[in-house]
């Protein structure tokens, strides 16, 4: 039974993410309905309460934001929560205080780790940082700005299965993902360790979007270094599991590998 509602909730969750990435979020729509009766009961019983010399209601200045009462005040979970957290929480530990990132989330991993770290963020589409501490560099993962073996800390968090797909810029290429891995390994620097958060799953190719690998594919990618650690988001994505069963991250439908490499 808990398997077969996991499997309606995962669907669910795809059915709504397809119909938001082509028309409009179907849940935020119903949450605004929702929220209209609410809305105009505040409305009527902010006029009723008001008095002078406080701002009032001005038809041109109204919003419509009751609705977010129905929504939930936040996220713990999901791959990107818990892979940037995980990613952050091994650079905090390891004591780096200059790491190189190539296209991972600047609100999410590297803002986490910029109070306390310099780094060199590397993506094809611009970025205008204000902060001294986070110093972008245009480039392609295919071409790195960097000498081979000259990095020490890297990271490349849930980019790698976009690569070669043309989502962001980047030349279509069936083996842009291998090729990805090629170049994070010649930048690497013996003694050095590299992140990857990447989905994993039963192999599939989602096109436009991204690839979903089966574990050993990531090991192959990256067979020229040694594998430190192996962690793993399942399909639900409420926590990290640490030597997790591969043939169960295998079996699922899009989990999230989470691996340390070094050199």
């Amino acid at each position: 039974m808990a398997k077969k509602k996991n499997e309606l909730v995962i669907l669910l969750l795809r059915v709504r993410e397809v119909l938001t990435s082509i028309f409009f979020d179907p849940w935020e729509v119903l949450m605004k309905w929702r929220g209209i009766p609410s809305y105009l009961r505040n409305m009527v019983s902010f006029r009723s309460s008001y008095h002078e010399g406080v701002p009032g209601i001005v038809i041109s200045k109204l919003y419509y934001t009751t609705y977010e009462k129905y929504m939930p005040g936040g996220s713990v979970g999901g791959h990107y929560f818990l892979q940037d957290i995980w990613a952050a929480k091994k650079i905090y530990e390891a004591g780096i205080n200059h790491h190189v990132d190539v296209g991972s989330r600047i609100d999410g991993f590297v803002a986490h780790i910029l109070p306390f770290c310099q780094v060199d963020y590397i993506d094809i589409r611009e970025i205008d940082s204000p902060f001294s501490n986070l110093i972008f560099k245009k480039g392609s993962i295919l071409a790195l700005p960097y000498e081979k073996d000259s990095i020490a800390s890297l990271s490349c968090l849930h980019v790698i299965e976009h690569i070669g797909l043309g989502r962001y810029g980047d030349t279509i290429d069936p083996h842009g993902h291998i090729k990805a891995a090629a170049e994070l390994v010649r930048v690497l620097q013996p003694g050095g360790k590299l992140l990857i958060g990447t989905p994993v799953g039963k192999e599939s190719l989602f096109f436009d979007a991204h690839r979903v690998f089966f574990v050993e594919t990531v090991l192959q990618m990256f067979s020229a270094l040694k594998l430190e650690s192996f962690s793993f988001i399942d399909d639900v994505g409420r926590s990290i599991l640490d030597n997790p069963d591969i043939p169960y991250a295998n079996n699922c439908k899009y989990g999230c590998g989470l691996f340390v490499f070094s050199k």
